[in-house]
């Protein structure tokens, strides 16, 4: 996992919800879903007196496939999952498990604290901690 601070605001990028990246013609909404460029993992953001507390559902990750960056008012994680290749005579049934590119965009409720911040992965979760300013 890689980790960068940044001084300046995040700039949020807002599609039109007609737009779709591969056109009309799908068969089902689920093949559509699967095939886009880009995806959102889940993720849950709390908030307590004293910290911000994000947890990122990345399973079957390392650390190396993701980068978390810290702008002032937003926590942006991006990344690549690649999930093993089935056996070369396999047929899938079913296949909805996400992967490809992804990126998922925090908006910060209050200001952090950008020295202090932690951040630890476990059994595919990303939980971050980050701590108010003062």
């Amino acid at each position: 996992m890689r980790y960068r601070r940044s001084s300046y605001r995040y700039a949020m990028v807002v599609r039109s919800g007609g737009d779709q990246p591969f056109g009309e013609g799908w068969p089902s909404d689920r093949l559509r879903l699967l095939l886009q460029g880009r995806w959102a993992p889940d993720s849950d953001t709390y908030e307590t007196a004293r910290t911000i507390e994000v947890v990122v559902d990345l399973a079957g990750m390392d650390e190396d496939d993701f980068e978390v960056h810290l702008f002032e008012d937003a926590l942006l994680v991006e990344g690549h999952r690649r999930l093993p290749a089935p056996h070369e005579e396999a047929v899938y049934h079913a296949a909805a498990i996400r992967q490809g590119p992804f990126r998922v965009e925090i908006p910060l409720p209050a200001p952090v604290d950008s020295e202090r911040v932690e951040a630890r992965y476990d059994r595919g979760l990303l939980r971050i901690t980050l701590p108010k300013a003062r």
